[in-house]
């Protein structure tokens, strides 16, 4: 497995244990649909959130959330719509972001973005 997927790996369990910490269920990790993919899909509050989770092990080129494209946030979108279609019984749902920084395996920031608008 390339450092990249590894990275990807280790901040997506980061952020599942954040979101469990702050009381969520998780439904679902890495939820896929055709080629589109939900990283965690959870619940908190009758509400369902869909997340997208971004680790970077430096800001050299960036924070984690600068790297999150309009492509990215459509295909979320995408699937979204699609695990909606499969399970019709939520009725409210919320886009997060939730955007961990690391060093070394020590984790510098974990910065969330609530209710993101595309």
């Amino acid at each position: 497995m390339t450092n990249h997927k590894l990275t990807g790996n280790k901040g997506e369990i980061i952020a599942t244990n954040y979101l469990q910490d702050k009381g969520y269920a998780i439904i679902e990790n890495n939820w896929r649909y055709k080629h589109l993919e939900v990283d965690i899909i959870a619940s908190n509050n009758n509400r369902l959130h869909f997340v997208e989770v971004k680790t970077r092990t430096n800001t050299k080129f960036g924070l984690p959330e600068d790297s999150i494209s309009q492509l990215k946030m459509n295909h979320l979108k995408k699937a979204a719509e699609e695990y909606l279609y499969q399970h019709a019984e939520w009725l409210k749902i919320q886009f997060d972001v939730i955007a961990i920084t690391l060093k070394k395996d020590t984790v510098v920031e974990i910065f969330v973005i609530e209710d993101v608008f595309f």
